[in-house]
């Protein structure tokens, strides 16, 4: 059996939101987002991990290659949310909070469908230097490839 390794890729972007739910009354959000539901929003430099997992190829000695990995963030990370407006500008956002557990949900499913089903082993999103969330997606309920 070929070794496994675990291949990390990170990348930052840009983005304003506001944390609102349409389920909670003004005075709800209020309470619950506190100065983060301000009508105008606010940003983030946002910075994410990526991991990938898999067999190292042993003709490349790669798990993946860089260049594949690269394109996929940009076309999953960078051009959807960077210097954009979560919640005006990201249809996923229009039906559910732009929280940072949101965020690293979309950008797993974005990432999941355009390398396929379980190469992705964990996100990892920062919102600022002293928060960030982990998802491990649907593998970490027991779901594989």
């Amino acid at each position: 059996m070929p070794p496994i390794a675990y291949l990390s890729r990170s990348v930052t972007f840009s983005a304003a939101h506001r944390l609102h739910s349409q389920q909670l009354t003004p005075e709800e959000n209020v309470q619950v987002y506190g100065k983060c539901n301000h009508p105008n929003g606010h940003g983030h430099n946002y910075k994410v991990e990526l991991c990938v997992k898999g067999e190292i190829d042993p003709i490349t000695g790669m798990v993946m290659n860089l260049t594949e990995l690269k394109e996929c963030i940009a076309a999953c990370i960078t051009e959807p949310l960077d210097h954009k407006n979560l919640d005006r500008d990201v249809a996923y956002f229009s039906e559910r909070p732009s929280t940072i557990e949101n965020i690293a949900v979309f950008i797993w499913d974005s990432v999941d469908q355009h390398l396929g089903s379980g190469w992705l082993h964990r996100i990892r999103l920062h919102e600022t230097d002293q928060n960030y969330v982990e998802y491990f997606g649907p593998t970490s309920l027991g779901i594989t490839r």
